[in-house]
């Protein structure tokens, strides 16, 4: 018996969360099916994050048991042959027996991504939340400062999660801001690119919110981008987010924003 770490990255679009349901389609599902028949064992994989419908992933982690002699480094080859396009092994190899996702020490990394111009774009219309509003970007960053170190988070997390504790450490938390439709130096269309007016332009951006630590509540990361919009309309103050932070009171948050612009981006051990 060997223990398999997969690393995986999947579009969300498509599944009802990573978690096994009966009568939904997962990516938990989808895996345990592709690994099952190259195996021939009955196998059910141990997933690092469940995430929840509709969100993306990059690097989220799962383990399986199995009797294969398939060396660990080419499960990722023989998977990809079986499983749909939209879920795909980034990387396979042996770990120790008793390495489990979700219990060893780690470090995670969460992006979430705003869409901010006049109109949506569809190329985003699935990785991005759409706001066509003036967001301040600089208040938003200046209300991160206060989530760094260790809190107790019980304020940024939806009803119903199942944990010992709300405290959580975040080592680091960027908004980050991407002008779109620059014109390129020589490019054809550089004229119809950057035509508008200076508001339409000025709004014509991806907001990017990363935010990396050692675990996160139940829908955490959501709310958090879900406050720092509400920080970027001028709804809430900057300076009042360690106040908001330290009430634990969910109802001084912002709302849970929506699944399809957050991203899991990696999970690292330490």
């Amino acid at each position: 018996m060997k223990r398999i770490k997969l690393t995986v990255a999947y579009d969300g679009t498509n599944y009802h969360g990573w978690q096994i349901q009966p009568n939904a389609i997962t990516v938990e599902g989808e895996l345990n099916k592709a690994i099952s028949e190259l195996t021939g064992e009955h196998i059910e994989v141990i997933g690092a994050s469940r995430t929840d419908a509709g969100v993306h992933a990059l690097g989220n982690v799962a383990v399986f048991d199995t009797e294969s002699r398939i060396p660990g480094e080419k499960f990722s080859y023989a998977l990809n042959q079986r499983l749909p396009e939209d879920i795909i092994i980034q990387s396979s190899e042996e770990v120790a027996l008793d390495f489990h996702p979700r219990y060893q020490e780690c470090r995670k990394t969460y992006e979430y991504t705003i869409l901010n111009r006049k109109f949506p774009l569809p190329e985003y219309r699935n990785t991005a939340h759409f706001d066509y509003g003036n967001l301040d970007v600089k208040a938003m960053q200046d209300a991160c400062k206060a989530f760094i170190g260790e809190h107790d988070f019980a304020g940024f997390c939806s009803a119903g999660a199942q944990v010992k504790t709300t405290v959580r450490t975040i080592y680091s938390l960027e908004v980050e801001c991407i002008e779109l439709g620059k014109a390129k130096p020589d490019g054809e269309n550089s004229e119809d690119l950057s035509a508008g007016t200076d508001k339409q332009k000025e709004n014509d951006r991806l907001i990017r919110i990363r935010v990396n630590g050692n675990g996160f509540l139940y829908n955490m990361v959501r709310i958090i981008a879900g406050t720092l919009l509400e920080v970027g309309k001028e709804n809430i103050p900057s300076e009042k987010m360690g106040e908001i932070i330290a009430s634990t009171d969910r109802a001084k948050a912002g709302p849970t924003a929506p699944a399809r612009g957050l991203k899991l981006v990696e999970i690292r051990y330490v």
